[in-house]
């Protein structure tokens, strides 16, 4: 961080120019290392209505309970919000306490990217919704849920899931569309289901878990939009030809924003470099990996680093939900932390004390700095 005189109007003209996204394009661009997955068939098509999809990726296999299960444990899915949590772990709670309490369950997908240096969900939800829609219907028929909420923040989404949900005919009626407020903390679970169930979208401040008490109180299967995506092609390709692409120890495809404007699926084990290359962009003077709640990599680190949870831990980081941000050579540093920060104050569910007057406190010291 350069000090002197030149520092503060550095800063300012850097708030303007606004290397760190804090608001996003209406619709990202699209792009592939290797062959598309998740992107199969955009090629041609700017959305794959119902016809498109299926030509695009086939019928859609039936699954038993726990043939799925194993399927989730083999790939070994994780999700893909964030957390990185075990997919087929979630699944087998929620067929678990269903069984316990012999009762209903549901499923959420959780269409909700909070920072507007995500866009990957929306981009699926926009552009392939029919395939998020194909895994959320398997999940469903594995846990046995009746119901299946698309939650949404944009109408723009809303309007696309809706359509998929009609062009499927009869098979869409278990699927229902819910817009919940475009806000950071929409998406995480308790305020998501709090929002679903009538109330505020805000989370709700205890450890609930949703596998046990969600939507409506019964066993609910939460998850991110990719996730879903991912477990379709998976269903589609079977357990060994998915691990055909990537790494042995996580198989597969991500889906990556790059610098809040292009959506990129690739390989895990792709350079990262690579991907900024193949997006236009270079390291510059370092890169923010997993969002803004994840690291910087110094540009040594993001030249070394590949698209992986491995690779990404030996320098500190993680992928998060997949928002990979470059500061280029003519950006102020501080700056960018300022303007980030002031987003966050901004987006605060206000319930506690360092939210309501910390992050405005700080924000504040980080402009006048």
């Amino acid at each position: 961080r350069r000090r002197g005189p030149g520092r503060r109007p550095a800063a300012r003209a850097a708030r303007r120019r606004g290397a760190v996204v804090v608001s996003g394009p209406a619709r990202p661009g699209l792009g592939c290392v290797g062959t598309p997955r998740l992107l199969a068939g955009l090629d041609r098509d700017p959305r794959l209505d119902r016809e498109a999809h299926l030509a695009a990726h086939g019928p859609l296999p039936r699954y038993a309970s726990d043939e799925l299960v194993d399927l989730a444990a083999d790939i070994d899915l994780r999700g893909r919000g964030g957390a990185g949590f075990p997919f087929a772990r979630k699944l087998r709670a929620v067929i678990g306490s269903a069984r316990e309490r012999e009762g209903p369950t549901a499923v959420v997908v959780n269409g909700s990217e909070g920072e507007p240096s995500c866009l990957k969900d929306k981009a699926l939800l926009l552009h392939a919704p029919h395939l998020v829609l194909d895994g959320a219907l398997l999940a469903a028929a594995a846990v046995g849920a009746e119901e299946v909420v698309v939650a949404v923040t944009r109408a723009d989404v809303e309007r696309s899931v809706r359509d998929a949900v009609a062009e499927r005919g009869p098979g869409g009626r278990r699927v229902r569309v819910a817009r919940l407020p475009e806000r950071f903390v929409t998406g995480e679970g308790t305020a998501m289901v709090g929002g679903l169930n009538g109330g505020a979208a805000l989370p709700s401040g205890r450890r609930v878990r949703t596998s046990e008490r969600g939507l409506g109180g019964v066993p609910t299967l939460l998850s991110n939009t990719e996730t879903y995506a991912q477990l379709a092609v998976a269903a589609r390709m079977g357990a060994p030809d998915y691990r055909a692409a990537g790494l042995p120890s996580e198989p597969g495809t991500v889906l990556l924003t790059v610098a809040g404007q292009t959506v990129v699926e690739t390989p895990t084990g792709t350079s990262l470099a690579y991907v900024l290359d193949l997006c236009g962009t270079r390291t510059g003077q370092g890169v923010l990996v997993g969002g803004y709640h994840g690291r910087w990599l110094d540009p040594g680190a993001a030249r070394s680093a590949d698209v992986s949870r491995g690779s990404l831990s030996a320098f500190g980081a993680v992928l998060g939900a997949g928002a990979v941000l470059p500061l280029p050579e003519d950006t102020c540093p501080a700056g960018e932390v300022a303007r980030v920060t002031r987003w966050m104050a901004k987006e605060s569910a206000g319930q506690c004390g360092p939210c309501v007057r910390g992050l405005p406190g700080l924000a504040d010291v980080l402009e006048d700095a």
